[in-house]
């Protein structure tokens, strides 16, 4: 089944063609292989115009595997292999990193999904696969044995972290392992808004953790995994070679949100969406209207943060200098391969883009749900 791509030009956008070819068609051309493609590169909305001129830009150098069921999380193995989780069928699969060649390596026990809910994030450390899941009374991070062989299964899940509030929408889910070694986790305030104000609850949080789930050691608040608050939804997290931290949110309405994250600061929600200027809150570092984003997977390449969209069915370019922006962000990729759900930096220029259609959201076409080589150049 074919997708048609809309290619509306902001302003002076440019349209960038890259192996000569207009895309906006599911291709079905088999793992590994490289299609021709069209990236398109459109400012958004005048709250955060861009100009195509200037900065990195992304090709699609092909399809590294597809047919993959509700994929979420996606984690890099050492020698390239990559683990995807699936959302609704609670299996973690193996894909070669070369050839795309997929190995499920099981079920993950006590996964509940439903709604937005189900086996989330994923995150690798020390011969241990760790997940974010949705069970039958919480959200949990647990970890699991496994040897990175190719006859290697996983272990029996161990809890890590139990308690994080559940609910149909809004369970956050992202995890990943800063430069300092802990744990970070995304949480979402399960539409119960007050959650993401309340320090006790960690719902509408980023959570920071040694990797067996004790406060990490300088959390702003004593005897806490809180890191930051007042948060909708978080499911992205990266970041930049300074360490800085960095995440995508949810809005409800109206914007939803880059920021730059400080340990112990407030970032608004509900009171506020998107900047407000209001002391006391932290103002996001981009915003984009609801239609244009609904931010999931984030990563950090050549000097910018990459943001995939969902709703928005784009990836996002947001330019920094050090903490702050340097340009205003720039879209790729709009509308031709349908959701994006998680997006992975590997090597200096590469990045892992995976589609999400199949997460009862979108219009799968032969072939989804997919992961995507990008180039950065």
């Amino acid at each position: 089944m074919s997708r048609p791509v809309v290619k509306a030009l902001w302003g002076a956008a440019a349209l960038v063609l890259v192996a000569g070819c207009s895309s906006g068609t599911a291709t079905g051309e088999g793992p590994g292989a490289a299609p021709s493609a069209s990236v398109s590169a459109t400012p958004s909305s005048p709250s955060a115009s861009s100009s195509a001129s200037a900065g990195s830009r992304v090709s699609v150098a092909g399809t590294l595997t597809e047919g993959l069921k509700s994929p979420w999380g996606l984690a890099e193995l050492p020698g390239g292999d990559l683990l995807v989780s699936s959302r609704d069928e609670r299996t973690i699969t193996r894909i070669d990193g070369r050839t795309g060649a997929k190995t499920v390596l099981g079920e993950v026990p006590g996964v509940v999904p439903g709604g937005e809910g189900g086996l989330l994030g994923i995150a690798v450390r020390d011969g241990r696969v760790y997940a974010y899941l949705t069970a039958a009374s919480d959200n949990r991070i647990v970890r699991m044995r496994y040897g990175g062989g190719e006859g290697d299964r996983l272990g029996p899940p161990e809890p890590v972290l139990t308690g994080i509030p559940k609910g149909f929408v809004h369970n956050g889910g992202r995890i990943a392992f800063g430069p300092d070694g802990m744990l970070y986790a995304g949480t979402g305030e399960t539409g119960r808004t007050g959650l993401a104000q309340d320090r006790k609850s960690l719902g509408g949080k980023i959570l920071r953790m040694t990797p067996e789930g004790r406060p990490a050691p300088g959390n702003p608040f004593p005897g806490s995994v809180v890191y930051s608050y007042g948060h909708r939804n978080v499911q992205g997290l990266a970041w930049d070679p300074e360490g800085r931290l960095w995440a995508a949110e949810f809005g409800q309405n109206t914007w939803d949100e880059l920021n730059r994250v400080e340990p112990g600061r407030n970032y608004g929600w509900p009171r506020v969406e998107g900047r407000a200027g209001k002391p006391g809150f932290v103002d996001p570092v981009a915003q984009w209207p609801t239609s244009e984003a609904s931010p999931s997977g984030i990563a950090y390449a050549r000097g910018a943060i990459w943001m995939a969209g969902l709703r928005g069915e784009r990836l996002w370019r947001v330019p920094l200098s050090g903490a702050e922006r340097s340009g205003e962000p720039e879209a790729f990729l709009t509308g031709e391969y349908g959701r994006l759900r998680t997006v992975l930096a590997v090597g200096g220029d590469g990045l892992r883009l995976v589609t999400s259609e199949t997460d009862t959201r979108g219009t799968p076409g032969p072939g989804d749900d997919r992961i995507l080589r990008l180039e950065v150049r």
